[in-house]
């Protein structure tokens, strides 16, 4: 089963004011986002970075871990489950 963020946004679809919601994104970042959105559809992750001056793995993995996708998909490391169980002796 396949379980989405209860607060996804699809990176592709979002408006300024909903990338601005995003801790750590700030107006400059999301004006980037948009600018470079207007050349066209973001394919992955990999694309972003490349294309979105600013961003790298560490803020995606700050921002999916907050909801954003790009087509659907979160950031593979904030994906990851964190185990913080305490370990038996």
């Amino acid at each position: 089963m396949i379980c989405a963020a209860a607060s996804a946004l699809e990176i592709n679809q979002a408006n300024e004011a909903e990338l601005d919601n995003l801790k750590g994104m700030g107006p400059a970042l999301s004006r980037h986002v948009l600018k470079a959105r207007a050349e066209g559809e973001f394919q992955s992750w990999a694309d972003v970075f490349q294309r979105v001056s600013g961003m790298g793995p560490g803020k995606a993995k700050q921002f999916s871990s907050q909801g954003l996708t790009v087509n659907g998909q979160a950031f593979p490391e904030a994906r990851e489950p964190k185990h913080h169980g305490q370990q038996q002796p």
